[in-house]
């Protein structure tokens, strides 16, 4: 069940990563590279006088992120441990993001919007992997 698999981020034989370090820095490399995407899409479409630059959503830049989530949440066998940690994660991941957002609401949306996501991506894999690991061993 502990042995892990070669590759990065470092894996159990069912698929689970193993470590905190190893899931925030996946997620958080996936919210750069979405991030880095959406500044230069945007700067492409308003070099093309398709708008402004800095209108796009930031929020967009949690797509790689939450399918690394969805990845890990596969890899656990069924059951209530990874739904409930599932939801409180991403309970209190989407509140700490809108908090975000609306503490920084004067700036343009790509960066009210990737604030919020990077703490959106923080939230929730502290969350999710302290929340699964401990009701995993509560429960089974």
């Amino acid at each position: 069940m502990t042995e892990q698999r070669a590759g990065f981020p470092r894996r159990d034989d069912d698929g689970r990563i193993l470590t905190l370090g190893d899931l925030l820095g996946v997620s958080l490399a996936g919210w750069v590279i979405g991030m880095l995407a959406l500044v230069l899409f945007d700067w492409g479409f308003a070099t093309l006088g398709a708008g402004e630059f800095g209108r796009t959503n930031g929020w967009l830049a949690v797509i790689l992120p939450a399918w690394l989530f969805w990845d890990d949440f596969r890899a656990w066998e069924f059951g209530a441990a990874r739904v409930v940690a599932a939801l409180v994660a991403g309970v209190v991941a989407v509140v700490g993001g809108l908090l975000v957002a609306g503490l920084v609401g004067g700036l343009a949306p790509l960066a009210t919007g990737g604030l919020a996501a990077v703490v959106f991506t923080l939230l929730y894999a502290v969350l999710w992997f302290q929340g699964v690991h401990w009701l995993a061993r509560r429960t089974g």
